[in-house]
């Protein structure tokens, strides 16, 4: 459901106009994509690899190079600032707090009006504005009393901490929320465009119904309007028949991937066609039915229930929950070049969220203090890796 907007303030407006005319690039999206000059038409998925595309390594290797921060309490979203620091987001708190990566000093932005947490509910994914140098503005998916919706908030870092954060300014509104299956994550893509991974929550239904905002990945502009290029004139959806969406990620040649939680059999790494249709509750992972897209790879729900995925030089990151572990998915286009390989089994517990970091590095965010880990001294914590 669209819903009226306040007006940004007059000077980030101008600011923003200014920006546009002067035909600057695009801001860091928050998930450490590189930011680019928007484009109304959606990125493409291509089905097949195009024969040119060479296929990343089949073996990968994974360090742990330190804990940045811990103690941290239902970490959920991050957002990559752009002197580097990181914001984090509470679920259950509904709070959004900054990291310095050098020292590990926490500093409390505020508390996110509105959001109701609750089961699988919470302060969920965030992203920073494509105009973030211009208009200071933090996006935050939440579950509120009534749905799931998207906001964005002025971030004031010059105010005392805990007051830093704006009033929620609801961009849209109607997704349905529920105990379980509330999806969350929301990014910037390569066009400017705002996406969001919604869940069917607990009504398998939803997801088939192209009528409902549930078990669907969403394409906005950053006003919150259907975007332009939408495979279905004047409604937001992107693509359908999704379960539980919780990971959004690009690749260098701007195609979209997305994770998705299945339900006893199957989880999914998908590549994302606009208009496609992702098969649940009709199908859960690969299915001979044409209708339906197949995954590009596949897990038992024991070894993944996914969540935040990264892409980085040929390959997609995929954090794991119940699996504990942190799946690598070599691409070769947009089809799997080899077998999956996991890393960091059981070491660190619940995996919810991994952003690029730069230079062949990862953040992961742990999220063993969610209800279904087992919280130690120190958890949940963000790490940085280096991987290949």
């Amino acid at each position: 459901m669209i819903v009226r907007r306040r007006a940004v303030p007059t000077v980030l407006a101008a600011a923003a106009a200014l920006l546009l005319t002067a035909g600057c690039s695009a801001g860091s999206s928050g998930v450490g994509f590189p930011g680019q000059l928007p484009r109304t038409a959606p990125p493409s998925s291509a089905p097949t690899a195009p024969a040119t595309e060479s296929a990343a390594p089949v073996k990968g290797s994974v360090r742990v190079l330190r804990t940045v921060a811990e103690g941290l309490k239902s970490p959920w979203g991050l957002a990559v600032l752009p002197d580097g620091d990181l914001l984090v987001s509470s679920r259950d708190e509904g709070t959004i707090t900054r990291i310095d990566p050098d020292t590990g000093r926490t500093t409390g932005l505020g508390t996110v009006s509105g959001v109701s947490p609750a089961g699988e509910g919470g302060l969920l994914g965030i992203a920073l504005s494509p105009r973030y140098a211009s208009d200071h503005m933090i996006y935050a998916y939440f579950t509120s009393a009534s749905d799931n919706r998207i906001v964005r908030m002025l971030y004031d870092d010059k105010k005392p901490a805990g007051e830093q954060l704006g009033a929620p300014d609801t961009l849209f509104k109607g997704i349905p929320k529920g105990p379980v299956h509330n999806g969350g994550r929301i990014a910037f893509g390569p066009d400017g465009m705002l996406y969001a991974g919604t869940g069917e929550s607990g009504r398998r239904g939803l997801a088939q119904d192209r009528g409902s905002l549930g078990g669907k990945i969403l394409r906005l502009t950053p006003d919150g309007d259907p975007a332009p290029g939408d495979p279905f004139p004047g409604s937001p959806v992107y693509s359908l028949g999704h379960r539980n969406v919780q990971g959004l990620a690009w690749d260098d040649r701007q195609r979209l991937f997305a994770s998705e939680f299945g339900q006893d059999t199957w989880d999914e790494l998908n590549a994302i066609k606009p208009g496609g249709n992702y098969g649940w509750p009709d199908a859960e992972g690969r299915s001979t039915d044409p209708r339906f897209q197949n995954p590009v790879a596949e897990w038992h729900t024991d070894d993944a229930s996914p969540s935040g995925i990264a892409y980085v030089h040929g390959v997609i990151w995929m954090a794991a929950l119940k699996g504990e572990r942190l799946w690598r998915v070599p691409l070769r286009g947009t089809r799997a070049a080899a077998t999956p390989q996991s890393f960091l089994t059981g070491t660190y517990g619940r995996l919810r969220t991994v952003a690029p970091a730069g230079d062949g590095k990862l953040w992961l965010i742990t999220s063993n203090t969610d209800g279904r880990g087992h919280p130690k001294k120190g958890d949940d914590r963000v790490l940085e890796l280096q991987v290949s």
